[in-house]
């Protein structure tokens, strides 16, 4: 499905921000035109068709919003961003649509003013579009809400499209908006990147603020951009990534911010460049072998961009371990949630607990709900101390290998298995622990597709993390944008192609 003005045709579903940017410039691509199909693209495949259930509300105001970025545009003026179309998983604080975590027990709520990555966006000129579903609260990987219910793969239906940010991936990788928002406290933001063959960043912890949004865990919280290439990653990080007083974390940001990430991609990408893969994160067993298949494809193309690439492995490169060792979830989301219930003007629920008695929530939350609501007092809990020690000690041993190997970036697949089908009990063999930890960025990449079957057309997308060291970003986008011009992996789904 695409758009038409004045001749030029806008493949909408694969034009990125950077094309419909010099569309929208040119007047060659009315941003109302441009809204209109997004629009229309949710309600063929989201509200009708298979019915992808991964838009919670649309906003009231898109078109009235698209009109008045056509006079900005008109007048010669308006943001970088100015009409481009971005979807915000609905953890994130919008005044003009419910804030809901995809919560039955949130469904009303409304906070008093946008987050802060919305704030940026805006005044960047972006329109937000849609507040999209994923699995409840952010807590788990398979994008099932009680508000929103399942959402599906669109690269095959009787998948799950990884989480939390599902709803997010499919938003970027169907064309209902060109890029998207998501969170990321194990793998949320890269979990659907990789399931829906499009391009994710868990930034540096304090890189962009995390102020608006439904709180998980303090340590381990990011929140970040989804989209089809590195370069509209570029572009979405200078307006996004920045200092905020209301999340004292970004002062951490100060003096990393370069003038444009985009210039970063006119940088060597992959030629000279050393990278460490790590063999502990990939699986031993036949469910394994097309991803690791593709690792060492991902592997070949590298060296032959002139990079160099050795194995690297640790005991403490095991993600199952890492996250039964050292998770502080648990211990950090009851007070977290709490007190963002207090902020809200009219909270629909008090706190946690009244939440869990009121049962309007998924059953599989709680577990989870009554393990986090006995915790009291945390910071006297011998065991979340020796978490915090522990999460230090892995952080200064990542900084070590690679220093040791003079290591531009550690390579690894985000999921070491396909993403999971509808009705799995969890999103297993997922890898992102380990970065969400330290706090050190992350970026997914596609990076091939598993083989054909039935119910997947043209195969299931499988993604690679590339994690470097803090406020490395540029060199991060350096290296991804390299990649994505030697593999061309990424590919949208049948589904979309559809008319």
């Amino acid at each position: 499905m695409s758009t038409k003005h004045g001749g030029v045709s806008f493949d909408v579903a694969e034009a990125s921000i950077d094309a419909l940017r010099r569309g929208i410039r040119s007047r060659e691509l009315l941003v109302s035109g441009l809204i209109d199909t997004c629009l229309e693209r949710v309600e063929r495949w989201d509200r009708a068709g298979p019915k992808l259930a991964a838009v919670l509300a649309l906003n009231p105001r898109a078109r009235q919003l698209a009109a008045r970025c056509d006079h900005a545009v008109a007048d010669g003026s308006g943001g970088p961003l100015c009409g481009i179309p971005v979807a915000v998983k609905d953890n994130c604080d919008t005044a003009a649509m419910p804030t809901t975590g995809g919560c039955l027990g949130l469904r009303d709520s409304r906070p008093a003013r946008d987050s802060a990555v919305v704030r940026r966006l805006k005044d960047a000129g972006a329109i937000i579009l849609a507040k999209t579903n994923l699995h409840e609260l952010a807590l788990a990987g398979l994008t099932e809400s009680s508000l929103g219910g399942q959402t599906l793969n669109p690269y095959d239906l009787t998948r799950t499209p990884g989480g939390s940010s599902g709803g997010s991936g499919v938003a970027v990788t169907m064309g209902f908006a060109a890029a998207a928002i998501g969170t990321d406290t194990v793998n949320s933001i890269r979990s659907p990147s990789s399931a829906n063959s499009i391009v994710g960043l868990r930034p540096t912890r304090g890189l962009i603020s995390r102020a608006g949004i439904i709180p998980v865990s303090e340590t381990q919280d990011a929140v970040g951009p989804l989209a089809r290439t590195v370069f509209d990653i570029a572009l979405l990080l200078d307006a996004l990534a920045g200092y905020d007083p209301e999340d004292p974390a970004t002062a951490r940001c100060i003096g990393q911010i370069p003038d444009t990430y985009t210039a970063s991609l006119q940088r060597p990408g992959l030629s000279g460049r050393r990278f460490g893969i790590i063999r502990g994160l990939q699986g031993t067993s036949a469910e394994n072998r097309e991803v690791n298949a593709a690792v060492e494809q991902a592997i070949a193309a590298m060296r032959g961009a002139g990079a160099e690439v050795l194995s690297v492995d640790e005991p403490f490169f095991d993600a199952e371990e890492l996250i039964e060792n050292l998770d502080v979830q648990k211990w950090e989301f009851r007070h977290l949630f709490d007190a963002y219930l207090k902020r809200l003007p009219a909270p629909p629920v008090r706190d946690l607990a009244a939440l869990i008695a009121s049962g309007a929530h998924l059953p599989g939350s709680l577990a989870f709900f009554k393990e986090a609501v006995g915790v009291n007092e945390p910071d006297r809990d011998p065991e979340y101390l020796r978490r915090l020690v522990a999460i230090d000690r892995l952080r200064g041993r990542v900084f070590s290998l690679m220093a040791k190997h003079r290591l531009d970036a550690l390579a690894y697949p985000l999921q070491r298995c396909l993403v999971v089908p509808i009705g799995s009990a969890s999103q297993a063999q997922r890898n992102g622990i380990l970065a969400s930890l330290i706090g050190f960025p992350a970026l997914t990449l596609p990076m091939g597709f598993s083989r054909p079957t039935p119910t997947a057309p043209i195969g299931i997308p499988m993604g690679l993390d590339l994690m470097a060291r803090p406020f490395h970003e540029p060199l991060l986008l350096s290296i991804g944008h390299a990649f994505e011009q030697v593999t061309h992996a990424r590919r949208a789904p049948a589904l979309a192609r559809e008319v």
